[in-house]
């Protein structure tokens, strides 16, 4: 579907992966937080603390396809700077977000609701499993507290084993 809010919602859905975005960061984005050149967007988070991410070449593509259909015309000032508006102009709601999520996963097929949160926590697993660098992934969700990011990174145990059996020195196992 390449309609303007299909368009929007898949905008929406890459960012979230991509940068590991809170709802309230994604709906406060505005066109000026993303700088192109060097691929990361700029975000007000919780306690009113910025942070800058990436974001990757799928979420970029996705924005830009979004901004070349996205109207010109804004129901007020804050919208007209929005990154992500809704169909009558306003900057997109938390709401609105939610609803357009959970429509675009039961249209791919998905038997369980999606969610940002999901997407979000997606990010942090996929990026400590590649990584396992913890505060790394501690400073892209912006969390004060690592206790906080451990919350969000549940890793499987096979993998857990496999990463114990190649690292730690007495894990030779015998056959």
């Amino acid at each position: 579907d390449e309609t303007p809010t299909a368009l929007r919602d898949r905008a929406m859905a890459e960012l979230f992966y991509s940068s590991g975005l809170r709802l309230a960061e994604l709906c406060a984005a505005d066109l000026d937080d993303i700088d192109r050149e060097s691929r990361l967007i700029t975000v007000t988070g919780k306690g009113d603390k910025t942070r800058t991410v990436p974001v990757g070449t799928a979420a970029l593509q996705a924005i830009d396809a979004w901004l070349a259909v996205r109207p010109d015309t804004a129901a007020d000032r804050d919208s007209a700077c929005a990154l992500f508006t809704s169909n009558r102009g306003r900057r997109i709601s938390e709401r609105s977000v939610q609803a357009r999520l959970k429509l675009q996963g039961r249209k791919s097929g998905m038997h369980q609701d999606v969610h940002p949160h999901m997407l979000r926590h997606s990010f942090a697993s996929h990026v400590l499993e590649s990584s396992g660098d913890l505060r790394a992934v501690q400073e892209l969700l912006g969390h004060a507290d690592i206790s906080t990011t451990q919350v969000y990174t549940h890793l499987d145990f096979q993998h857990l084993a496999q990463v114990y059996d190649q690292a730690h020195p007495r894990s030779k196992r015998k056959n």
